[in-house]
Order: C-alpha cells, then sequence, then structure tokens
C-alpha cells in the first residue's frame, strides 16, 4: 500500500503538467492573445496609446517570448524546486527548496496567492457546509429505503430524488432567488453576499438587546448561506442515496446473504456488518468525485449568489483571460482532485481487504 501511494503521488506530477499545459496553450492561442482583453480594461484609446501599453504588457508579462518558454518559466515559477526569479524577469540561483509563486494577476494588478487566500475561505465555508448534507444523509435514507423496498418511504424517495437530480443547479438557485429571496413573494432569504450591512455591529451569538432580538454574526452568516449550501448539495445528496439503496439490493440478493440467514444470524448485524460493507466500494468511487463536484459547481452557485469566492473569482479570470489566475485555479483544483483520487483507493483497501495494487 505504501508502494502504491508513492507510485500515485509521484504520476501527479505528469497529470499536472499535461493539465495546466492544455489550459496555458489553449489561452496563449486564442484570438486576441492575453493581452487584448488587458487593452480592453484601460476603455477607448488611440492607436499610438494602444500599441504602447501592448509593448508595456508584452514585456512586463514576457508575452515576447516562445509559449513554450512561457510555459517553462510558469512552471519554474510555481514549482518548489527551481531558479529565483527577479523583479525584471531574469533568472537567479538554482535552488532544491523555494517558496512557489502563483504569479500576479494581469486584470487585478496583484499577486494571485493573495486574491486566492481572500477568496477561498469563502468557497471552503461553503463546501464544509454542504458535505455533511451530501454525505451524511444519503447512506441511512438509502439504507432504509433498501431495507423497505417497495414500500410508501421507498417509492416517495426514490420519486424525490430522481426529480431533485434531474434539475439543474442554475436553475434551481434562480427560481430561489425569484421565489423565496424576492421582495415580491416570500423575502425569506437574502439573494445574495455573505452578511448583512450592519452584521459587524452585532455580537457573534443571537441575543435580547435594547432595540430587540439581535440574530448575531453567526446566525445572519447561516441566513446568507441557506440557498447557496441547498443549491449546491441537493443534487449529490439525490444522487448518492439512490446509489446507496442500488449497492444495498444488490448486495441483499447475494449468496452470502442467504447464507448468513440460515445460520440464524440477525437481520440486523446482516444488514450492517455484510451488506453496508459490501456496498461501500461504489460508495466510495462517489464520494471521492464528490469534493472536486463541489468546487466546480462552486463556481456557478457563488456566481448566481454574488458570493466573491475561488469560483467567482475563476469566472472573473476567464472572461478577463488572466493567464495567471486561470492557471493557479487550474492547479488547485487538480491537486485536490487527484489528492481525492488517492484517498479513495486507500479506503478501498480499508473497506475490503481482498483489493490488491500490486
Amino acid at each position: 500500500m505504501l508502494n502504491y501511494i508513492v507510485h500515485r503521488l509521484i504520476l501527479l506530477i505528469p497529470t499536472l503538467l499535461g493539465v495546466t499545459a492544455v489550459v496555458f496553450f489553449v489561452m496563449a492561442y486564442s484570438p486576441g492573445g492575453v493581452v487584448g482583453p488587458l487593452l480592453n480594461l484601460e476603455g477607448e484609446v488611440d492607436s499610438h496609446a494602444a500599441r504602447a501599453l501592448r509593448d508595456y504588457y508584452t514585456k512586463r508579462y514576457g508575452l515576447d517570448q516562445p509559449r513554450g518558454v512561457q510555459y517553462l518559466r510558469w512552471l519554474n515559477q510555481v514549482a518548489p524546486i527551481g531558479f529565483d526569479t527577479g523583479q525584471d524577469g531574469k533568472l537567479g540561483r538554482f535552488r532544491l527548496l523555494k517558496w512557489p509563486d502563483l504569479g500576479h494577476s494581469f486584470s487585478r494588478n496583484r499577486p494571485v496567492a493573495d486574491l486566492y487566500l481572500e477568496s477561498l475561505p469563502i468557497t471552503v465555508l461553503l463546501n464544509a457546509l454542504s458535505l455533511p448534507i451530501v454525505w451524511l444523509i444519503p447512506i441511512p435514507v438509502g439504507i432504509w429505503a433498501a431495507r423497505h423496498r417497495g414500500g410508501l418511504f421507498d417509492v416517495s424517495s426514490s420519486v424525490t430524488f430522481l426529480a431533485m437530480w434531474s434539475l439543474p443547479s442554475i436553475w434551481v438557485g434562480v427560481m430561489l432567488i425569484g421565489l423565496v429571496a424576492s421582495e415580491q413573494y416570500a423575502h425569506w432569504f437574502p439573494t445574495g453576499g455573505l452578511n448583512s450591512t450592519n452584521a459587524e455591529q452585532w455580537a457573534f451569538l443571537p441575543r435580547f438587546g435594547r432595540s430587540g432580538f439581535e440574530p448575531g454574526w453567526l446566525l445572519d452568516r447561516l441566513w446568507h448561506l441557506a440557498l447557496p449550501v441547498v443549491c449546491l448539495s441537493y443534487g449529490g445528496l439525490a444522487f448518492l442515496s439512490k446509489l446507496t439503496r442500488t449497492a444495498m439490493l444488490e448486495n441483499l440478493a447475494a449468496d452470502f446473504v442467504r447464507t448468513a440467514r440460515a445460520k440464524g444470524v440477525d437481520d440486523r448485524r446482516v444488514l450492517f456488518t455484510h451488506v453496508l460493507r459490501n456496498s461501500l466500494l461504489p460508495l466510495i468511487t462517489v464520494a471521492a468525485a464528490i469534493l472536486p463536484g463541489l468546487l466546480a459547481g462552486s463556481i456557478i452557485i457563488e456566481t448566481i449568489f454574488s458570493l466573491q469566492g475561488m469560483g467567482k473569482l475563476t469566472i472573473d479570470a476567464i472572461n478577463a483571460r488572466d493567464r495567471e489566475l486561470v492557471l493557479a485555479g487550474v492547479l488547485v483544483a487538480g491537486v485536490l482532485g487527484l489528492l481525492c483520487q488517492i484517498a479513495r483507493d486507500v479506503c478501498y483497501a480499508i473497506a475490503d481487504p481482498r483489493v490488491s495494487y500490486e
């Protein structure tokens, strides 16, 4: 197992190289390149000023060099091993260990690391609230539905989850804003943002003050995140519930279950010790893809609800064709996705000792 994990960690490097290279060269060879959107941000300028700006951006960000050289310089910049890079772009001495530099944002004129440090807590909070809903609720629901196959709960939950899985999150988000957050209908939730304008003046927890009940900063934050969390988690909840039910039913009809019952083993022990453990492999497979899926879904949800997280930052970077910002997002998402796959394979061996990686 240790050798397998080491091999998979080594394979992370060529995988990330391939993913980032595809994104880099697609942006590099796109019409207008990187400089075109930067000139659009400057507004209307005459031809001489536009040419001067283009020359300035080209020299500042090294866009006059071959695209292969640009990509290699970016790799040297983000790698923990490589050459030091000065302010003028010249390479310094070689280091076996250095602090990775995600670069400087073209469109926002700020370090990429600072931008992601500001937006990362919002995305992490959004996904931290969604993961328990996606992982903890579907498994007992699926087990109960499989145990009472054909019953009222099984039929009603199957229809409900199928309907939930069929609804796109972008449509659900817009409908929730229009129906339960709009002042024209039921204004139960805010339409966007993380807190109310005067939330910083409240206490952290709810309390009764001189002016009456104050919801507090924490309750106000949860109130603002309620609709985004629902939009981010309902699809994964529905899919994992149906998958749990299907896996449980498949193993309930297996020969080893009939043998265990014939020997007089208690039904509860058969269900949770034998059936559930043998049903974990497909659940682990899907669970490993849930976190990358939530990060990808955050792009849509954060845009709809005006949350300044990593998803919204990525969308803005793509629209501005900000190469450094987009590549940093691809790098972070790629590392998380590949680490989830390694964790999945480790969980395989824990759940089923018959799994071998030799």
